[in-house]
């Protein structure tokens, strides 16, 4: 969804001078443009799949599993896409213009965006949130993962949510982040109803979550209208996100169980590392070939060269990477274990 809106939805710029297509995406694809303005609403479908997908890999685990758990998962398809998408955007600046070498740098921890410091490919804007929600749910982990736990964070994150938007406080605004917190809860909520069942209380946090969805829905909507240049009707996208409520809903109450197969796991691993490189990397290619192959034809290979570029850093880097890693931060946090105690020497 989210590939198919930078491609078709969006290009990059309205300006065409500095657009992959250049001209507008509605003048390249006119029908479909209006279906890509909206599947940005795939993001939204990611967060509430990651509340899902947390809380489940959370249980039973203790706060340095966790940790070691997330850094593995993140970190090395990260690393290579920045250093890859740097080199890319350096050598065609034609889209976008690459960052200088200090950005890039601290791009490489992740936290560039608490330091006001532009993002090497603008998706990364979303890590961070998943680092802010990583953070949050940590305190469930410190304390033990069960269910009264979970039920209590979703409900304080739900009213939290609500104050710190009634009192309008940048700082609390920043770390409880009301515009995405419900997808967060929403999928933490079917996660509880997927393994413990179904009850009023979790329908009635997946509910509230999807109220409030549907107004940030809407306000993203808005915004982007803004900056495509063009008029965006909001019901489109809050259809899209709602259908990924419901898909979400038939998966925790076991109506996706049929679907196996291991090309699942295949498929769920090259999601990462696609959405890291598409971008801008995607379109970069796309205004080098812009004049060689018919717009869909040419969407095509786009995509599936993504796809087999995040199969090779799957194989080549997360896979050797992500087992050093894994072994290094364990034994770290082991030697943190057992010196915890040790008295310092005089």
């Amino acid at each position: 969804m989210v590939v198919f809106h930078h491609y078709v939805g969006f290009g990059g710029n309205t300006d065409p001078s500095k657009n992959a297509w250049t001209k507008p995406v509605d003048v390249v694809f006119p029908t479909a443009s209006w279906l890509a303005s909206y599947t940005w609403t795939g993001v939204e479908l990611f967060f509430i799949i990651s509340g899902f997908v947390i809380c489940m890999s959370s249980w039973g685990r203790s706060l340095g599993d966790f940790f070691t758990s997330r850094v593995v998962r993140l970190y090395p398809a990260y690393w290579l896409a920045v250093l890859l998408t740097t080199a890319v955007v350096t050598m065609w600046p034609l889209v976008v213009q690459p960052l200088g070498l200090k950005d890039v740098l601290l791009n490489l921890t992740m936290l560039q965006e608490p330091f006001r410091v532009g993002s090497v490919d603008a998706v990364y804007w979303t890590l961070w949130v998943e680092l802010r929600f990583y953070l949050l749910f940590a305190l469930v982990v410190w304390k033990g993962v069960t269910y009264r736990r979970v039920v209590l964070f979703c409900a304080l994150w739900t009213v939290a949510s609500v104050l710190v938007t009634a009192g309008r406080a940048p700082f609390l605004n920043y770390i409880v982040m009301p515009e995405y917190s419900p997808y967060f809860i929403a999928g933490v909520a079917m996660y509880l109803i997927h393994r413990f069942g179904p009850t009023l209380l979790l329908w009635g946090i997946v509910l509230v979550s999807w109220l409030f969805s549907i107004r940030q829905v809407a306000l993203y909507n808005d915004g982007l209208a803004v900056s495509l240049g063009r008029t965006l009707d909001a019901k489109p996208a809050i259809a899209l996100m709602t259908l990924g409520y419901l898909v979400m809903i038939v998966l925790a109450l076991g109506g996706l169980s049929w679907v196996r197969g291991r090309w699942l796991t295949t498929a769920g691993a090259l999601t990462y590392p696609l959405y890291l490189l598409h971008e801008h990397i995607g379109w970069t290619g796309i205004r080098l070939l812009r004049f060689h192959l018919d717009p869909w034809t040419l969407v095509a290979v786009m995509t599936l060269g993504m796809l087999a570029a995040a199969w090779l850093v799957h194989r080549c880097v997360e896979r050797p990477l992500s087992g050093l890693l894994k072994r290094g931060l364990t034994h770290g946090l082991d030697s943190l274990r057992r010196n915890s105690d040790v008295p310092a020497r005089g």
